[in-house]
């Protein structure tokens, strides 16, 4: 019995795993002859029978994980394998190439999608080019269409002043109405003319204010020859014979303010004298893109000449604050900047003749009006005289309202109320009666609230104000003209007030 020698069949095993083949090599008549040619002579010479064979690191033979083999005394050989788990992944491969699959079927949807896509997009680039040479012709057209709108509404207006005119002559009875519908066409005629110039895209609301006109005319035409109940006169021009405010007409467009649309905030009016009631001067005070500081303002002796911006006389102040100027007999008189003081100002030689402080005024938007900052004092005029309206630490911000002397600025009497200005959008005496208004929404304003100082009592009202922009930053009263100049958003608008023809 030979010791040492390694089993033959385990080295078969072991060359067939070399050669990429699992089944054993079977060996030829002398497996002795057979290794010696294949490891050499000096392969025998090794361990004992019972030790085991690793193969050398870096071997072919690696991949096995562990052999043994003897032979006995009777030369049988004995070998034991254990060969490493080499099953292939066939699951896995399966798995993979089916989701391989379904990404593919997704990617395919989803170009789909984008090849989609890009076809639109193509036909909305060439939409997108037609409309851009579509308005470049529009551009350079030199014919507008709401030019030629605006002509059709301007014969419409011509015979509506023709039909009013006849129908003036040959009607019976009181032609106060009549007389009313002569002057709202002639403003509508204005507003026609003002509108094409300044906004060119009214044309519509223009339209619906026509036909209003036309249906009163055909209604008065109707009326003709009827019995009409004779309507008390309204009140004269400067008297207080009537019972309060009922009713207020639409705006009036004046103009754009002479600064331009930047300047929102400001103050307009016509200047009010006891001595000549209608010979008062136009004045325009808009404050600076701030909203707080009146540098400017400008005079004009007639309507006309505002209206076409001529003959203006222009003045600088540096100490003006806020829109609640008032202008009353050639004089302005302002709040100061950063101060409770009233300043009067000569409109011939722009000179402060007197400043005298507010009694317990708050000041430096401390109680201003809503949406409108720096108007604490806002000065008023009625046909009374010149009146301040305030609010104080002591009155808790509720409004208060003063009467002053116009020469001397000192406060003669004062009365309190119980509303809270800050809710209030402004304010504007008639008749030493307090009227107060709010916001209803950027088309409306309301006169909600009065007090009356000649008899201390206050209520609310609910007289409907209609407006061209969101907010109104002052509002100021002419005795003789019985109107309300508003400065709405860098606006100059009129109203018309109708009052109560019996006094109260």
């Amino acid at each position: 019995m030979r010791t040492g020698l390694l089993c033959p069949l385990a080295l078969l095993f072991l060359l067939g795993q070399t050669t990429g083949n699992l089944e054993p090599l079977v060996p030829g008549p002398s497996s002795s002859s057979f290794l010696d040619s294949v490891f050499g002579s000096n392969f025998i010479s090794g361990p004992s029978s019972n030790d085991s064979f690793t193969p050398s690191p870096g071997s072919e033979s690696q991949s096995l994980s562990n052999f043994t083999g003897f032979e006995d005394d009777h030369g049988t050989c004995h070998c034991s394998v254990t060969l490493p788990d080499t099953t292939f992944p066939v699951q896995r491969v399966e798995r993979l190439e089916f989701t391989a699959h379904v990404i593919s079927q997704k990617f395919e949807k989803e170009l789909s999608k984008v090849r989609e896509y890009v076809q639109l997009i193509s036909v909305y680039e060439k939409k997108l080019s037609n409309l851009t040479v579509r308005v470049e012709i529009m551009e350079k057209d030199t014919i507008s269409y709401t030019e030629l709108d605006f002509e059709l509404i301007k014969i419409e207006v011509k015979e509506m002043e023709k039909l009013i005119i006849q129908l003036k002559d040959n009607f019976v009875g009181s032609t106060t109405i009549v007389d009313q519908l002569e002057v709202e066409i002639k403003n509508m005629s204005l507003l026609v003319e003002q509108l094409e110039t300044l906004d060119k895209n009214n044309v519509l609301a223009i339209r619906r204010e026509i036909l209003a006109l036309k249906n009163r005319l055909k209604e008065c035409e109707a009326s003709k020859g009827e019995n009409v109940t004779v309507s008390p006169p309204p009140p004269a021009p400067g008297s207080c014979g009537h019972g309060g405010i009922v009713n207020i007409s639409k705006p009036t467009i004046v103009q754009l303010n002479w600064r331009g649309f930047s300047f929102k905030y400001g103050a307009w009016g016509r200047d009010y004298s006891p001595q000549q009631p209608n010979g008062g001067l136009y004045w325009v005070a808009p404050l600076n893109t701030d909203g707080r500081y009146l540098e400017y303002y400008r005079l004009y002796n007639t309507l006309d000449d505002l209206l076409l911006y001529i003959n203006a006389r222009e003045y600088r102040i540096t100490y003006g604050q806020g829109s609640g100027t008032a202008v009353y007999n050639n004089y302005m008189y302002v709040n100061m900047y950063s101060s409770q003081n009233i300043a009067k100002i000569n409109l011939d030689d722009n000179r402060v003749e007197v400043t005298q402080p507010v009694p317990d005024a708050a000041y430096n938007n401390r109680f201003s009006y809503a949406n409108v900052d720096w108007q604490d004092i806002d000065l008023a005029v009625d046909e009374n005289g010149l009146w301040v309206i305030y609010a104080t630490e002591a009155s808790t911000g509720n409004m208060v309202i003063s009467k002053l002397n116009d020469t001397t600025l000192t406060v003669l009497d004062t009365w309190y109320t119980r509303q809270y200005k800050p809710s209030v959008s402004n304010a504007f005496m008639v008749c030493g009666v307090l009227y107060a208004t709010r916001t209803l929404n950027t088309r409306e304003e309301e006169i909600f609230y009065y007090y009356d100082t000649n008899t201390g009592r206050e209520g609310s009202l609910d007289v409907v104000m209609p407006k061209m922009r969101e907010r109104v930053q002052s509002i100021n009263y002419h005795p003789f003209d019985q109107k309300l100049f508003v400065y709405n958003d860098g606006y100059l608008l009129n109203y018309d007030l109708i009052f109560n023809k019996e006094p109260k």
